[in-house]
This record gives C-alpha cells, structure tokens and sequence, in this order.
C-alpha cells in the first residue's frame, strides 16, 4: 500500500465513522428531528457529489426501471439512520449497522451459490450471535426500536452496495443515486410536518457536514483509495469503522462503553474478519 492510498483509506475512514457521531452530535440534544436531518444530509451530500461528479467529467448514468431500488435502498438506509440514533450510543449503532451490512452481503453471497469453507461458517455463526447477544434484553442492552431500525439500515446498505458493486463509474452513480434520494425525503419531511419538527442552526449545520464531507466527500475519497487496494484488504480496513466510532463516542459525546458491548464488538468483529479473510 503506497503512502498515498494509506492517507487516503484513513481520511475515508474518518469519514464514515463521522457519519455516526455527526447524526448522534445532531439528535441526542434535539438539535434537529430526524426527518429534517435526513433531507439534510442527502440533499448536501447530492449538491457535493454533483460537483464533484461535474469536475471529473463523469458520464452520467442511465437510469432504468430496475436501477430504481438503489436509491430507494440508500433512502431507506438514510431515514432508518437518523431515526435509529434518536436514543443508541454512536458505538453501538455503527457496530449494529456494520454487522448488519456485513451479514447482508454474506447471507446474499451464498444465496448465489458461494460456497464458505468451514472456518468462514465459523466466522458467520459468531458474527450473527455477536448481534443477537448485543440485542438481547438485559443490562446494557441497546433501547429495541432504535437497534431494529438500526439494522434495517445496515439491511438497506448492504442491498445499496450489492446494486452498485461493479459499477463502471461509481462516483456518477452515487450522484446520481443520492440525487434520486432528495424528493424521497422531502416526502418524508412533509410526513414529519404534520407531527412537528424543529431545525436549530446547530442541527442543520451538522446535518449538512454529515451528507457534504461525512458522505459526499468521503465516498469520493473511498472510491480513490479502493483503486490502491484488494478486495479482501478493503474490507478487513472497514472492520476499523465501528472501533474509530466507538472511541471518538468515548471522547467526544462522554459516552459510555459496557462489557456488552465490548464482547459483542469482539464476537462480530473478530467473525467478519475470518470469514473476508479466508475469502
């Protein structure tokens, strides 16, 4: 790995893991509802991948019937995001999200015929008891709605990456994908004004930091990386996320780690990675 690709895999990084802290920064002080930190975000993000898309002169995609889904997926991932970390810790939302991505693609891997040697089956038990064990009622468990909606995101995001894995230009098709997304949640908005919502500019901005640099540029950023790496290393780099995200919760919100939490990271990490590891 050059020196570049290295700088460019930790800004990436960063810049998922802020995703997280940026929405649970926006929500836990009620800033802003989620609604409105959803429209937010997807409309910022859509403004800066356009204009990066622009600059590099993509090709825009063409947009069919099937390719639909996608934007409706990341819409789904988007909205179930925001609403999920109303009352989870920034750590064990992405912890959630994460295995619950991680599993989605694996689950649809064999589904297409994959076939895991027996230490991947090792890994796949481990990470699915690592959710279960994170999710199950107890001390330290997670509040049950927001981790439910907190893995249909991960569900979402998994079914968005299988769609645009392959893609000829990922850039253009993530504007073009995030574009999609901005009438969705303005619809989701309209829903949201009939129950009340409030935007301080405190919540807007951070709102708008998650979907222009967070998202925006951090896609851009990953797809530049993911030029300089394999497959496998990429996704080991990932297992990153949920760490850098629970300890900058630590230092930054005055969060709290338990002993659920940490055996869980463990189980589901540690499960993930022998199963990209052997593949």
């Amino acid at each position: 790995m050059t020196a570049r690709t290295a700088t460019l895999t930790a800004i990436a990084l960063v810049c998922f893991a802020g995703n997280s802290l940026l929405c649970r920064a926006a929500l836990r002080p009620h800033a802003i509802d989620a609604a409105s930190f959803t429209l937010v975000r997807l409309a910022s993000g859509a403004l800066v991948l356009a204009v990066l898309s622009r600059a590099k002169k993509s090709d825009a995609p063409t947009t069919t019937t099937r390719e639909v889904a996608a934007p409706i997926a990341l819409f789904a991932y988007a909205i179930a995001f925001s609403l999920a970390y109303l009352r989870l810790p920034a750590g064990t939302g992405a912890l959630l999200l994460f295995g619950a991505v991680q599993t989605t693609m694996l689950v649809v891997a064999v589904r297409g015929g994959e076939r895991p040697r027996p230490l991947a089956w090792l890994g796949m038990v481990l990470a699915a008891s690592g959710l279960v064990g994170l999710t199950l009622p107890g001390l330290g468990a997670p509040e049950p709605t927001s981790a439910a909606l907190m893995l249909v995101a991960g569900v979402a995001w998994g079914a968005y990456t299988l769609r645009g894995r392959g893609a000829k230009d990922p850039l253009a098709l993530t504007a073009r994908n995030f574009a999609w997304t901005v009438p969705l949640a303005a619809v989701a908005f309209g829903i949201a004004l009939a129950l009340g919502v409030h935007a301080e500019p405190k919540g807007v901005l951070l709102a708008a930091a998650s979907g222009a640099i967070a998202s925006g540029i951090g896609y851009s950023v990953w797809y530049t990386a993911l030029r300089g790496l394999s497959a496998t290393r990429a996704a080991v780099l990932q297992l990153a996320v949920p760490v850098l995200t629970a300890a900058a919760g630590i230092a930054f919100l005055g969060e709290q780690v338990s002993m659920r939490l940490v055996l869980s990271s463990v189980t589901i990490l540690g499960g993930i990675a022998l199963v990209v590891l052997k593949r």
